[in-house]
């Protein structure tokens, strides 16, 4: 036990530090984190942990996936639905079919079969190298929600196919009757497996006042999700991506702001964890790897992960054009929401294929022997493969997709820029309405009313003075923040100081900084709605 604490100690400990180093060069953590995985596996006495693929699949997948959801615009997802499919189930399909037989051509010996199953262990993106530079670069609303969609839905597909090849491979037989079926049952099933749980949660919400009891319901929901829908033989990606849809929807109306202020950063700060858990023990798992080959000259292996490397490249590449030019034509330039992105944003959708750690989970999970009991053909071979297209396209098509975003100058459109601007812009001009009525109705103390009423008229005349095509929209002037940002600085120094002579204890400090803070959050973060005073 104590092993294996100072072991999750290490690893939390480099990931802090890569993810610094990856701040300061700007560049996406997971590949550093790749990277660093792999030199900490060559340091002579260093601990090789196995990753355990069920543990990949049980405790990783399904809170990584289910925030994805959660925070996914459901509007937006629903009118990008049609390129977000053909994504997710047509390219994943299709790179399976096309990756697969490129692998059986090329290497002698390999069964068509694992190979297919080759083609789907390695067909589905991971989508949080290439968000991570989305947001960070801001490109199209529109761009980013497909890159997000197509994420969420497309471990489903590649899984669903993963299980039928490999049962294809053990028992060496195949119906596709039978496995296009068992397909549409596992997803709708799992779909209305998180629903329920989700209608369920939702119910349960509403009726708690305890902050962190939801709190941990929230963190629960994934697991319940994943694990009742696989139990039933059914989608558990998709199980825990219907109930993240569904609550995302539902939260703002169902959940209260003390809920919302503490369950964010535990979710922000798991998610971190997870990816960076997840990404170094990717890192970790090639020496083992290389070791269990034998009867392959390192010039073979060298050739073959490149040209895997290229394949599954290229054959996103052809899809995403395709694809996006034949949608286009066949909607006859009518379809009110059809993705109308010109080349540039089509060729960053092109180049975001990097692969993660289910492709790998899934490449560990496969069975050491067959039904006859001989040994899984190639088994150690599709390991290999695996990794090195997890490792390829997240260092050449993670390093290089910031370069091409700005070679191509593809910005945002500043929708939601706008958007938000006429939501405050609605959401202030309401409340002034509504405290109109209150000063005729209710009569309250003509002091309070007449705070309210200048915060909020300030707030709209600093909203609809901004530039519209400005990046963010803000809810102060520059000479207010600085202003405040001065005088909240004062305030600490003075408690402090107060602290510090012995005038006021811990307990007093903590409260009185809380309230500063989250007045310097309001400034500083206004999107996230930190610093409303409780009097307010």
């Amino acid at each position: 036990m104590t092993f294996i604490i100072e072991g999750m100690v290490g690893l939390m400990m480099v990931i802090s530090v890569v993810a610094l180093v990856a701040h300061r060069l700007r560049i996406p953590y997971p590949i550093l984190l790749v990277i660093g995985g792999l030199g900490l596996a060559f340091i002579p006495g260093l601990p090789r942990p196995k990753l355990d693929p069920e543990m990949v699949f049980f405790l990783f997948l399904p809170p990584l996936l289910f925030p994805a959801a959660l925070f996914t615009s459901w509007r937006d997802f629903r009118r990008n639905l049609r390129p977000i499919m053909l994504l997710a189930i047509g390219l994943v399909l299709f790179t399976m079919a096309l990756a697969g037989w490129f692998a059986h051509w090329l290497i002698p010996g390999l069964p068509l079969s694992a190979a297919l199953l080759l083609g789907a262990i390695i067909s589905p993106p991971d989508a949080i190298a290439a968000t991570s530079i989305a947001h960070r670069l801001k490109l199209p609303r529109r761009l980013v929600t497909i890159i997000e969609g197509e994420s969420l839905l497309n471990d489903a597909t590649a899984l669903i196919a993963y299980k039928f090849a490999v049962a294809a491979v053990v028992t060496g037989t195949f119906s596709l009757p039978h496995a296009v079926g068992n397909f549409f049952v596992a997803g709708i099933g799992g779909t209305a497996v998180g629903l329920i749980i989700a209608l369920a949660m939702a119910w349960l919400e509403e009726r708690l006042e305890d902050p962190p009891v939801e709190t941990t319901l929230t963190l629960l929901i994934p697991f319940t999700s994943y694990i009742a829908a696989e139990k039933l033989g059914l989608s558990g990606v998709l199980s825990v991506v219907a109930s993240g849809f569904y609550l995302g929807w539902r939260s703002p109306e169902i959940v209260d702001a003390r809920l919302r202020l503490q369950a964010g950063p535990v979710w922000e700060m798991l998610e971190f964890l997870l990816n960076g858990i997840v990404f170094i023990l990717i890192g970790l798992q090639l020496p083992p790897i290389l070791q269990s080959l034998r009867g392959y000259t390192t010039a073979q292996l060298f050739l073959y992960a490149i040209a895997v490397n290229l394949a599954v490249i290229v054959i996103r590449i052809l899809w995403v054009f395709a694809a996006t030019y034949f949608s286009r034509f066949a909607s006859h330039r009518s379809t009110k929401h059809a993705f109308r992105a010109n080349w540039a944003q089509v060729t960053i959708l092109a180049w975001t294929g990097m692969r993660g750690v289910v492709s790998l989970a899934a490449a560990m999970a496969l069975p050491l022997s067959i039904q006859s009991g001989a040994e899984f053909p190639a088994r150690n071979l599709i390991l290999f493969l695996t990794f090195s297209v997890i490792f390829g396209t997240l260092v050449l098509q993670g390093l290089t997709l910031p370069f091409l975003i700005k070679w191509l100058g593809v910005k945002d459109d500043g929708s939601s820029t706008r958007e938000e601007r006429q939501a405050r812009i609605l959401a202030n001009e309401a409340a002034l309405k509504k405290l109109q009525e209150l000063g005729e109705k209710a009569h309250p103390s003509p002091d309070a009313l007449e705070r309210l009423r200048t915060e909020y008229e300030d707030r709209l005349r600093q909203i609809k003075s901004a530039d519209e095509n400005a990046s963010e929209t803000s809810l102060f002037s520059q000479d207010y923040e600085r202003l405040a940002f001065e005088t909240l600085q004062v305030e600490r120094e003075v408690i402090l100081h107060l602290r510090n002579s012995r005038v006021i204890g811990d307990d007093v400090l903590r409260e009185v900084q809380r309230d500063i803070d989250l007045a310097e959050a309001r400034l500083r973060f206004p999107e996230s709605g930190l610093g409303v005073q409780e009097e307010l």
